[in-house]
């Protein structure tokens, strides 16, 4: 293994495992928050005690989730030096705003853990949103660092070096909004998927339960909305990239040739070295059709671009095709959950619909993973589109094998760490009475 690889690898199983609680991070607030409203409205005592739950959970998400971050900020310092060195005086303001947003949201969750009872009701409640607010801030920020490393704007290259720095141009380079929604939307839909998961298999085997219903109506509002808004915004992101990265478009789409009235290619597997895609289905102009809303329009392919500045096509068209199917999953979930809510006036109870629902919970996840790898790999082989390759800026350091295989081995810890937890706080959950919290 080469250090380049040992580094990305390094790096890139720290992200892979953090973005897990970051996007939990997002969500979770709002869950909690959203019971105690609930609780505080009506009086239930099942959205209280969900609240209470929800909390412990968010607790124990951010800290695990702290942990990850800063070994993240320690390995972008000592595995990309020279990445930083170029970059930390161009986009510094996201990243430090991102580290005031992640203060602010554990100062108001020490007060939303510890309040009750403590200060106001009003107080409380404000603080479990700010917490929420928090979280999508940090993710907002620290998405925008990933926006103009796609597509660096702000400041001039003068003998190497960045010249005529403008932060704020920087800060919010062409395509940043289709980012931070897309991001903060996946984050929306997978938490909530995966909650809304979790009470789905729960009531298969008690339909009475009052709690997992009002943890499942709130999880499947939230995370349904956003799922069924996914598609939108990556249609936003995709006319974005066919502008700005026309290369990574391509390699998305498995696309070599380029022309006007291209199709639309379904699955398929690239083949770099003879530069065609086998094995696909091809809709007639469809490619045209998504990134320009012109079926005649005009896309490039990989061919058009040097070779030496290609993305590897094969992982990126499956980790593509793989985050689409997956969102288009819990698209039509979610879709078929709206319409049976609204025939039931209240939360769905056909087992078909539970039992889609429990098997669709971890959809979310595996789409933000694969979303993820669309974006780094799909910028390669350049750490800052068109400015610096991954090569120039990866440490000299030698011998990364070992902490590979180490960090790897602590975050698996970590992992069951959480996940017993977790499962411990959801066999505790009480078997109420049905009426008590219907929704």
């Amino acid at each position: 293994m080469t250090d380049l690889t040992a580094a990305r690898w390094l790096f890139g199983s720290s992200l892979a495992f953090h973005i897990l609680f970051a996007a939990v991070g997002v969500a979770m607030p709002v869950f909690m928050v959203l019971a105690e409203w609930r609780w505080r409205r009506t009086g239930s005592a099942v959205h209280l005690d969900l609240a209470h739950r929800w909390a412990k959970g968010t607790a124990i998400l951010f800290a695990v989730g702290a942990v990850s971050g800063t070994v993240i900020s320690f390995e972008l310092g000592l595995l990309w030096p020279r990445f930083m060195a170029f970059a930390g005086p161009i986009i510094g303001m996201p990243f430090s705003l991102e580290g005031f947003a992640f203060f602010a949201e554990a100062i108001f969750l020490g007060i939303y853990l510890y309040g009750w009872e403590r200060v106001s009701p009003r107080l409380h409640l404000l603080s479990g949103v700010l917490v929420a607010a928090s979280g999508a801030l940090s993710a907002f920020f620290i998405t925008l660092a990933n926006a103009w490393m796609n597509h660096p704007a702000g400041f001039e290259v003068v003998l190497g070096k960045a010249r005529g720095v403008e932060p704020l141009t920087a800060m919010f380079p062409p395509g940043w909004s289709q980012e931070v929604l897309h991001v903060l939307l996946s984050s929306y839909a997978a938490t909530g998927f995966a909650v809304a998961g979790i009470h789905a298999a729960f009531l298969l085997r008690d339909r009475a339960s009052a709690f997992h219903r009002a943890a499942l109506a709130i999880a499947l509002s939230v995370g349904g909305a956003a799922a069924l808004l996914q598609p939108l915004s990556g249609d936003l992101s995709a006319r974005a990239i066919a502008v700005d990265q026309p290369l990574k478009l391509a390699a998305l789409e498995g696309l070599f040739q380029g022309g006007r009235a291209v199709p639309l290619q379904l699955g398929g597997l690239p083949d770099a070295a003879a530069a065609v895609t086998r094995w696909s289905i091809e809709i007639p102009r469809g490619l045209s059709l998504l990134a320009f809303h012109d079926p005649d329009a005009e896309v490039k392919g990989m061919l058009d671009f040097p070779r030496d500045t290609w993305p590897d096509p094969l992982k990126v068209h499956l980790a593509f095709q793989a985050m689409v199917a997956l969102g288009s999953a819990m698209a039509a979930v979610a879709l078929a959950g709206l319409v049976l809510a609204w025939r039931r006036r209240g939360v769905p109870q056909e087992r078909w619909f539970l039992r889609a629902l429990a098997l669709s919970g971890p959809f979310g996840f595996l789409a933000l993973e694969a979303g993820w790898m669309v974006t780094e790999w799909g910028r390669q082989p350049f750490t800052i589109w068109g400015v610096m390759r991954t090569a120039d800026a990866v440490t000299p350091v030698t011998r990364l094998t070992v902490p590979l295989w180490g960090f790897s081995a602590i975050y698996l810890f970590l992992a069951a760490m959480v996940a017993t937890l977790l499962w411990r706080q959801m066999l505790q959950a009480p078997a109420a009475p049905a009426a008590e919290g219907t929704p």
